[in-house]
């Protein structure tokens, strides 16, 4: 085994202690003041599947201020050095014999860094463009196009995907992940959803072959201190949705300029005036199937044979918590979400939400 460097400025790696190994599916919160002392930490990563290890990591360097050295190590492949480096690793330890792939994927980052160096990613959101000017431009492309541009050339490492696994998302999920296996993709866990979406994210996961699935839950703390009994949605469905979705989700999306939704005109309210590029405070959400029939929908989930939700054929259209769902009606796709309260969206995608400082 042999360590690729995997920065590209400053000096080459330090001579190094013992590393203490973290495995990658340790959650940051538990990690204790000997492991945050520690100069230098191997965190590994039991699969490449899993993505908890990126998590771990950005946890480390941005919410616990980690100084020392990180070594990545475990079932990683060459695609994901520009990840490992995004989320703050310092090197990656790897098979002797895959050198060459891994110095290629590293150089490819060199070369990204190379076209977005000096520009924080927060602040190149439109590089000198205006929100309407590119849906001017989106509205010229295909969906498939209009990721492409985004992902690959505009802002590459700053866009993730927030996707709720929900009855419609394999088909955004599937469009990113031809693009980019190893895109963050932010799962949001209120601990109310129901137990087949939990499967089913896992499940849709392995089939794509999404490398960066990071889970997002409610902090242990706010729970107790709010909604003890965890019946809050029954007095106060809006405080539950801030406490469970709007809350959590915040610092983890502050990390990107571009969220990607799998958001509809068709879901009706709110919606039927979705543009495709919207800017909510400091951050820009890009919804790329805003223009989607459902027959497009479906006829997507058809022609690549993505997996349906195991709800869908229970008459579920929209997937949030359990408590707050129902079939849908006649009224439209989203209308057994809250179902008989003025009340149609969570507040993930209302632009107060996000503060990106």
């Amino acid at each position: 085994m042999t360590a690729l460097l995997l920065r590209t400025e400053g000096a080459p790696a330090p001579e190094l202690p013992t590393l203490l190994q973290v495995p990658g599916e340790t959650l940051w919160s538990t990690l204790g003041p000997e492991t945050l002392a520690a100069p230098a930490l191997e965190i590994a990563f039991p699969s490449f599947k899993d993505g908890r290890g990126f998590t771990l990591a950005r946890e480390l360097r941005d919410r616990l201020g980690y100084q020392g050295w990180l070594r990545a190590s475990g079932d990683l492949l060459p695609d994901q050095a520009t990840h490992l480096r995004d989320v703050g690793f310092d090197d990656v330890l790897i098979n002797e014999n895959s050198t060459a792939a891994w110095e290629r994927a590293a150089m490819r980052f060199k070369q990204r860094l190379q076209r977005v160096a000096a520009h924080d990613h927060r602040a190149r959101g439109l590089s000198g463009d205006t929100v309407e000017g590119l849906n001017a431009h989106f509205a010229t492309l295909e969906t498939e196009a209009i990721l492409e541009e985004s992902l690959l050339r505009r802002w590459p490492g700053a866009i993730a995907v927030l996707s709720s696994f929900g009855a419609e998302a394999a088909v955004t999920l599937h469009l990113a992940a031809q693009l980019d296996r190893f895109i963050p993709v932010l799962f949001l866990d209120t601990g109310k959803l129901f137990p087949e979406t939990l499967a089913y994210q896992k499940a849709l996961a392995r089939r794509l072959g999404l490398g960066n699935v990071r889970l997002i839950k409610p902090a242990p703390a706010a729970l107790a201190a709010a909604d003890p009994l965890g019946d809050l949605w029954t007095r106060d469905c809006n405080a539950c949705c801030a406490l469970r979705k709007v809350a959590p989700l915040a610092p983890e999306a502050e990390a990107f300029a571009v969220l990607i939704t799998g958001r509809k005109r068709v879901h009706g309210h709110e919606r039927e005036s979705l543009p495709v590029l919207e800017r909510q405070g400091a951050q820009l959400r890009l919804n790329p199937l805003a223009a989607w029939s459902e027959a497009k929908v479906e006829a997507y989930f058809q022609r690549f044979d993505l997996p349906r939700h195991p709800l869908w054929a229970e008459g579920y259209r929209s997937l949030g918590c359990a408590p707050c769902t129902a079939p849908a009606g006649a009224a439209g796709p989203r209308s057994g979400r809250w179902a008989g309260l003025e009340k149609t969206e969570c507040g993930i995608h209302r632009p107060q939400v996000i503060t990106v400082r």
